[in-house]
């Protein structure tokens, strides 16, 4: 929310010698929604032919469409639009037509916004973490050189680490002989890999961390 630009407004006011009634104080609220007086005045002033009523939830439209009625606004001329309407205002007057998707849009940074896919992988790794696993292989002759070699963050704490890895380092390195023997591309191996973790993993501590295979090839 706005708790940071907040704070810094009540710190620079007290800073130049004013004191600042809060709510951490007294139960006190200043709104950022008008009250109706305040949006008689503007009706009065902006006098509008069309009028969208925003802000708030539906029912504060319905409430200021009403108000908008009282100060001469014709009923036929306001439209109350929720999230993703898409309208049109031309000579023919204010109307809807169709609408637009108006999902949340996640911006991280400066990269943009954020797809599902990103958020979907941070929730697995902020709930049972990530285990990487390295193995390196020579599909030609069918044979695993090296590893598997497996890295662990946020899955399982050390002290009951040990046996763990163990068994499912033989487990992968079985499944990863056994794709090689059937002649697996590097896809193949990587699923065979994802197949046997995942499945070790969940069944031996019912978490699912996020399984990464990282294959090298001589």
């Amino acid at each position: 929310g706005n708790e940071n630009a907040v704070t810094k407004v009540i710190d620079n006011l007290f800073r130049l010698g004013a004191e600042v009634i809060h709510s951490g104080l007294s139960d006190v609220h200043a709104t950022g929604h008008a009250k109706s007086e305040e949006l008689k005045l503007y009706h009065s002033i902006a006098k509008p032919d069309w009028f969208v009523p925003v802000h708030g939830e539906y029912h504060h439209l319905i409430a200021h469409s009403r108000l908008a009625q009282v100060m001469g606004t014709p009923e036929d001329h306001i439209l109350i639009a929720e999230d993703g309407d898409r309208l049109i205002l031309d000579d023919n007057g204010l109307r809807q037509v169709g609408t637009v998707p108006s999902e949340y849009v996640y911006v991280h940074g400066t990269v943009g916004d954020i797809g599902s896919g990103v958020l979907r992988d941070r929730r697995i790794l902020a709930d049972d973490g990530v285990v990487a696993v390295t193995v390196c292989v020579d599909r030609k002759k069918k044979r695993l050189v090296s590893g598997p070699e497996i890295a662990t963050r946020g899955w399982i704490h050390e002290p009951e680490a040990g046996d763990l890895l163990a068994e499912l380092s033989a487990r992968v390195k079985a499944a990863i002989e056994k794709a090689l023997l059937d002649g697996a591309d590097l896809a193949g191996l990587q699923r065979a890999v994802r197949r046997a973790s995942g499945g070790f993993v969940a069944n031996s501590t019912r978490r699912r961390p996020m399984i990464v295979p990282i294959l090298l090839e001589v």
